[in-house]
């Protein structure tokens, strides 16, 4: 079983309260979090209005299909979510 995580990390301009916020990036988690490889969750900045940061760990049976997963929320998360994304990172846990 190999396991990659990426995180994404967030700015939103704009964003005047927590509500426009979860609103803007709660979609996240509607989005992916249904999927059975793929486990989603805000895991940073939760009180800041215009920050944010999302992590997204994926599992499967090989490199291969988690670099796939990932790849797919990339593309996502650069020209679907109503915020500036900022960074990216890529990590192999197993």
């Amino acid at each position: 079983m190999r396991v990659g995580v990426l995180r994404a990390s967030f700015y939103l301009h704009g964003c005047n309260s927590l509500k426009e916020k979860r609103q803007r990036l709660g979609r996240l988690r509607d989005k992916f979090g249904k999927q059975t490889a793929l486990a989603v969750c805000e895991s940073d900045h939760a009180d800041d209005l215009r920050r944010g940061e999302w992590s997204f760990v994926a599992a499967a049976a090989s490199d291969v299909l988690v670099q796939q997963i990932l790849s797919d929320v990339e593309t996502y998360l650069a020209t679907a979510v109503d915020a500036e994304l900022v960074r990216l990172d890529r990590e192999w846990i197993s």
